[in-house]
């Protein structure tokens, strides 16, 4: 295990805060990031939307502007309101200026964004920075990715992921996303199936409530909107007939809730890059329905808690969702066993150390 104490600048997307309750995989993940290598005891400077987490140690440099929406009907997860690329954009070029000015006293650039300015300006900045890939090939992202000085300092959050982007002439490592084993524990199970997640049209939840009707069983939704008419025309329809939504939930409500369900459903109609809500499922014993796209297949591996049907295919989710609910709940133990042992961060910590100390000798090809 690396020794070595960094001063590491974790660069976030630009859209969202990192903080509670999380708006969305990504963002969650990050926050994790942030919190594990402090606890390992690096010191960390975040580069973050305002009213982030873990700001109070960044310089000025290092807050980018909030999204506002004149109307908040508007908003989506796709588009940003008008100027705000236009105030968001200098400002992670002022935190970029900042690390090459200081590039004496900082060790590592750990980046997140889905921008391309900071893969852009790696090899100028006088210190190393490694990349993880968390979407499939973003074309504003592939041009900047090829350049030589990324080489050994991407990572893709799956085999999927990686596929993706090597057809792009982008060659990446896989380090999966993780989770902490202490705020995802273990539950009781229940009666009721649960859904949770971004609330927009491409991570299908309104094909789970068609499942979860089929079932006979209530289902209970949370997470951010992050699609508004999306909302509005295919799920708030539905509520109160079977369905609840309970809004977005702070991680300790979310895992309780997780972890009390008889069954978690997946539903994403697009090839999901990684699919962090099975790991987190799995975490507190509660099995998994989900669609087999992108990178689920990975996540779910060889578990028997996870039932992996054709994408869209509402019937065929029901009956996996039924067959695991009515599965034994002295199963639940070793499920989460069996995640923890493949996603737990602590093992993910080790594996990164070792990925900074590569990338900072320039040895990792």
């Amino acid at each position: 295990m690396s020794r070595r104490k960094r001063t590491i600048v974790v660069i976030a997307p630009l859209r969202h805060p990192i903080r509670e309750p999380h708006a969305g995989g990504l963002e969650a993940m990050v926050w994790d990031r942030v919190r594990m290598l402090r606890a390992r005891g690096h010191r960390v400077l975040l580069c973050a939307v305002e009213g982030s987490q873990f700001l109070e140690d960044s310089p000025p440099e290092f807050r980018l502007p909030a999204v506002v929406w004149p109307d908040e009907r508007e908003a989506t997860d796709s588009t940003f309101p008008p100027g705000h690329l236009e105030r968001a954009i200098p400002a992670l070029e002022a935190a970029l200026d900042h690390i090459g000015r200081h590039a004496d006293v900082i060790d590592l650039v750990d980046n997140h964004s889905l921008h391309p300015q900071p893969l852009a300006r790696a090899g100028r900045l006088g210190v190393p920075m490694v990349t993880t890939l968390h979407t499939p090939p973003l074309p504003r992202l592939v041009a900047p990715a090829r350049a030589g000085e990324h080489r050994g300092r991407l990572l893709a959050v799956s085999a999927h992921t990686a596929a993706e982007w090597r057809e792009h002439g982008v060659e990446a490592a896989v380090l999966p996303n993780a989770i902490d084993p202490g705020r995802w524990r273990l539950g009781p199970g229940g009666r009721d199936l649960v859904w949770f997640g971004r609330i927009v049209p491409e991570k299908g939840v309104h094909v789970a409530v068609q499942a979860a009707r089929l079932t006979g069983r209530t289902l209970r939704i949370a997470g951010r909107v992050g699609d508004v008419d999306y909302f509005q025309e295919h799920i708030r329809p539905f509520l109160g007939d079977g369905v609840d939504y309970l809004g977005p939930l702070g991680q300790p409500a979310l895992a309780d809730l997780v972890g009390r369900s008889a069954c978690a459903l997946v539903t994403p109609l697009w090839p999901e890059p990684f699919g962090l809500v099975v790991a987190e499922a799995l975490a507190t014993g509660t099995p998994v329905a989900a669609f087999d796209t992108g990178g689920i297949g990975e996540v779910a591996g060889s578990a028997p808690a996870v039932r992996l049907v054709p994408m869209g295919d509402a019937e065929a989710l029901a009956d996996a969702a039924e067959r695991l609910a009515r599965g034994r709940r002295r199963d639940r133990r070793q499920t989460r066993a069996d995640a923890l042992a493949r996603f737990s961060l602590e093992h993910r910590a080790i594996e990164l150390e070792h990925i900074f100390d590569m990338a900072g000798a320039d040895a990792w090809v």
